[in-house]
């Protein structure tokens, strides 16, 4: 080795502290420390109550999104912001990271309106992706609870819940459009 490659050697392993890799999620951790989810959001974080979402599947990087915004206040649910209260940023990426892992297994939905509702999703094909599986910060739609979606959309379409285009988007459905995509979504 010759004397110029030294201090480039130095600096490559002072970069690589800072790389994402050297920071990642420990999913062990993660697996341990979302014990806790699974009491609401079900065996394995797929959820048998329609009042709770499916966590199982979902992006990480959209869980930690949103376990960052119960912490801050910013989404709301007296429950959420109890349970997320105390994690640290590890804590949330390791859990977020296992969640992500997790087999989603399919809600389900009534198969005269998923029919109906199939042709109404073109417009959130853009951001959750063709088959509705979730992009990066965007949540996966398919197998979800279909009143659970129902709600989610009716809380956008009032503005109760605070989402951008999600907030522009609803607005435009009917309700009977919503409860047809809710079903079509679940039934993915």
């Amino acid at each position: 080795m010759n004397s110029h490659s030294h201090p480039i050697l130095i600096l490559f392993f002072f970069l690589c502290s800072f790389s994402p890799f050297v920071h990642s999620a420990d999913i062990e951790a993660g697996k341990n420390k979302a014990a806790f989810c699974l009491g609401c959001h079900g065996e394995n974080a797929n959820s048998k109550n329609p009042q709770y979402p499916t966590l199982a599947g979902q992006r990480a990087l959209y869980l930690e999104s949103q376990i960052k915004a119960f912490q801050s206040g910013t989404r709301t649910s007296p429950v959420m912001q109890g349970m997320v209260a105390k994690l640290n940023k590890q804590d949330i990426k390791n859990i977020s990271a296992y969640l992500s892992t997790l087999p989603t297994e399919s809600a389900g939905g009534d198969s005269t309106l998923a029919k109906s509702g199939e042709s109404k999703i073109m417009m959130c094909t853009g951001c959750h992706g063709r088959s509705a599986q979730g992009r990066s910060g965007f949540p996966k739609l398919a197998g979800q609870h279909p009143e659970y979606l129902k709600k989610q959309l009716l809380n956008f379409k009032d503005r109760s819940r605070k989402g951008g285009p999600m907030n522009n988007i609803s607005s435009s459905l009917s309700e009977q459009d919503i409860d047809a995509i809710s079903h079509y979504l679940g039934s993915l």
